[in-house]
Order: C-alpha cells, then structure tokens, then sequence
C-alpha cells in the first residue's frame, strides 16, 4: 500500500489541531508567546527545556539576575500554566512546553523577528531597495523564532530523512542557531557537525547552545553566507548530509550562484551522499496552509525581494546539478517542503 505524502501530513495536523483546547483564545496564545519571548531574553529556555527540575536559584544565575526577580518571573510562569512547581523553589516545565514553543514561534516570527518589515509597509512600497537597505531584520531573533517552528514544523521530517542516512558528517547551511544540528549531534554520538551562518549573531547562540547541550566540541560553527561555497566548498567537503533550512531561496535570484552551491554541494557529498533543502514554496493553496503561507510568500517577495519557486522548480535545479534522484515531501509548516536528493 503506498502512503500518500501530503495525506499523511494533513492526518498529522488534524491530530495536532485537535488536542488544542476549544476555550484557547488569541489572548491565550498571545500571553504565552510573550512570556517565553522573555524567557528566552533572560537566557533561561535552554535550561527549562532539557525537562528536568531547575532551581529558581539556578536560573537566577543563568539569567545574571537577582533571586527574588526570578521568583517573581517564575511564580507567573506557573499562574500561566508554562512549569509546574516540583519542590522549594524548584520547577520543571508543563507537559505541553514543547508545542507551547512551536506555537510561539509563529507569532514571535512574523510579528517580531519581521518587526521592520511589518512597521514599515508604505516604505517597501514606495522603495523597495531603500527601505531593504534601512531596515533590517535582527538574525538573532530570525534564528531563534525559526527553530522554535522548526521544532514541530519542519525538524521532524528534516531529522528522520538524515538519521535514516546514517551520517558521520552533517554539514547545516543556514543553520541560523543550529537547533536541528545540536539534536542530531546528540543522537549521533560519533558524529560531528558543521554550522554555517552569515548572522554573527545566529553563530554566537549556535555555539552556545552547542556548549550546553555538551555537544560543543563536535560542532565547527563557520560564519558565512552560503553564496561562498560557490567559491569556497571548504566548510561542505567530506559531509555525508548536507541540509539548508530556508536559505536557498535566498539566493534564488542569483541564478548562477545557486546553481553552483548546488554543484559544489554534489561534488562535495560523500558517495551515497545526501542533500536535504527544507524550504517553501510560493502561496501554497490547501485550506491548512494557505494563510501563513500567503504571510510568508509576501513577506519574502514584497520585503526580501525573494522570489519562492514552485516545487517543479526546485526538483529541475537538482537534476541540472547532476544529483540522481529527487523527491519532494511536505512539512507540517505551511507551504514548507522537504527536498531530498541524492548523490
């Protein structure tokens, strides 16, 4: 019996919406989404989300704030139903922690990561190249907002297509704060990893995060756009995976830029090698996917003057760059697709 792909993913997103609670209101999703944002700038996400009990001490410390701030923070915490107390002064998450941060990811996303985008509309409507040259996102709060969509979103299609690889090397281009690639490090204890970014700001969480999650000595973090594999394939040679999260469509518009990456990527690949390229594609139309998809295509094309392909589009350049085979399977993420090819 053959599953179909996009079926699948439309069950798993009917299971997902229905263990929502029918009294969850905006203001609820709003309220979450803010406090974890403040969880976050405190420092204090990484520890809570390892699942195990933290002291109001502990976090105190990893924040660099005194006791009785965090106490207060965290006695709202647990009015908000985000931890639940587990001793004196000590706390462990909720049970639904995990969707709670994928969930905020969205609104963190398109409402603060694109913060310049979204107060400035009548700018990028007048001069595009202007107001892209004035406003500029922060790639701290791209990268963070995006790894708590991805870890729902699009890392659980992304991290069983390269655990089924079983690679000794995993090259993430974009890997923004190496969410995915910390996990995978931590799955594959005899695997290293290499995380390229061109945010200086995405690198110095990644290797952060890569520090406490103990996987901080098998992961190189590289700060570069991934316009300079073309040149440069140094960062790629030797990977038995290589995965891009959402930054081939980057460079879509520099066509001979990205068709050179992808070559060089091929090239670079071991024997057997895979590719896996998680982005989108432009307007997707099923009921479950076409409003933030509408968001997201918008956003690139009228904003970041980047054009989405459509998925005949991205399954053609694989096979211009000399990869065997290509397939394409949908993500939970609205309009979000998986590209696995093969060397």
């Amino acid at each position: 019996m053959t599953v179909d792909p996009e079926m699948t993913v439309e069950l798993e997103w009917e299971n997902a919406m229905s263990s929502i609670s029918p009294r969850e209101t905006a203001a609820d999703l709003a309220a979450v989404a803010t406090l974890l944002e403040m969880a976050d700038r405190l420092g204090i996400v990484p520890l809570l989300e390892r699942g195990e009990p933290v002291t109001s001490a502990e976090l105190a410390v990893a924040a660099d704030v005194p006791e009785e701030g965090m106490d207060g923070f965290l006695a709202t915490l647990v009015a908000a139903a985000l931890v639940v107390p587990t001793g004196v002064k000590e706390f462990r998450v909720a049970e639904d922690f995990a969707d709670r941060i994928h969930d905020s990811g969205y609104l963190t996303w398109s409402l603060r990561a694109n913060q310049p985008y979204v107060q400035n509309p009548a700018a990028f409507l007048r001069d595009p190249a202007a107001a892209g040259a004035q406003f500029r996102r922060n790639g701290r709060e791209v990268a963070v907002s995006s790894r708590w969509i991805g870890s729902q979103g699009f890392y659980p299609a992304a991290t069983e297509a390269i655990l089924a690889a079983r690679p000794k090397h995993i090259v993430d281009l974009g890997a923004g704060a190496a969410g995915l690639l910390i996990d995978l490090l931590g799955r594959l204890p005899e695997s290293t990893g290499v995380a390229l970014d061109m945010s200086a700001g995405a690198c110095q969480e990644a290797a952060r995060a890569a520090r406490d999650a103990g996987v901080g000595e098998r992961l190189t973090v590289v700060e570069r756009p991934i316009q300079s594999i073309a040149d440069d394939p140094g960062p790629v040679a030797g990977a038995d995976v290589i995965h891009a999260g959402f930054v081939f469509h980057d460079i879509v518009l520099e066509g001979d830029v990205f068709d050179r990456v992808l070559r060089q990527c091929r090239e670079a690949l071991r024997p057997g090698g895979i590719m896996a390229i998680t982005d989108a594609v432009p307007y997707a139309s099923a009921e479950r996917e076409r409003r933030f998809s509408a968001l997201f295509t918008y956003l690139h094309a009228g904003f970041m003057n980047v054009t989405l392909p459509p998925e005949e589009d991205w399954l053609a350049r694989f096979r211009q760059a000399g990869f065997e085979q290509a397939e394409c399977v949908p993500h939970r993420f609205p309009g979000g697709r998986l590209f696995i090819a093969t060397k």
